[in-house]
């Protein structure tokens, strides 16, 4: 995932939690009221903090898109984030060029020409993450400790981030 340099410095931290990390959970709505998740490879985030993907324009997925939920995990580092926001379609076949990466074969093999190929535009609104890097032998005995002291664990940070919306 590139990663262009942010303009806000919540973001930056975000983007620092998120880059290791190749596929994000995307969670939006269905035509029957009923949350719907599914694994995508973010491509980059530009410097307004947006998270851009491929997407398919054939799917139903794309018209539910108002509002978004997009959650990280890296379970090895302790690192968790989700961000709420919304999503746009974009056609832009400039920026499609860019973004390319043979990994999108599998789900483009006309390539970055494809008809159906198009970019979703995932622009947060809040995030919440959850840091505890300080490896998992660490975090196990933390949760030792506080299952034997009845007293809560904190072996990192955890914050949520408010009106992020650059654009």
């Amino acid at each position: 995932m590139k990663i262009e340099t942010q303009t806000s410095e919540e973001m930056a931290e975000l983007c620092k939690l998120i880059e290791p990390i190749s596929v994000a959970m995307l969670s939006n709505l269905d035509a029957d009221g009923a949350l719907v998740s599914r694994p995508m490879a973010p491509l980059r985030v530009d410097s307004a903090g947006a998270v851009w993907f491929f997407v398919d324009l054939r799917s139903s997925r794309v018209e539910f898109l108002r509002v978004v939920n997009l959650s990280f995990a890296d379970s090895m580092r302790g690192t968790y984030v989700s961000m709420s926001g919304r999503g746009e379609v974009r056609s832009d076949r400039e920026e499609i060029e860019n973004l390319w990466t043979p990994a999108a074969m599998p789900w483009f093999p006309e390539g970055p020409g494809s008809r159906n190929l198009a970019l979703l535009k995932f622009v947060p609104h809040t995030a919440e993450y959850w840091d505890a890097p300080h490896g998992k032998m660490t975090r196990l005995f933390a949760m030792v400790a506080a299952a034997v002291t009845g007293k809560p664990m904190s072996v990192g940070e955890h914050a949520t981030l408010n009106y992020l919306l650059a654009h």
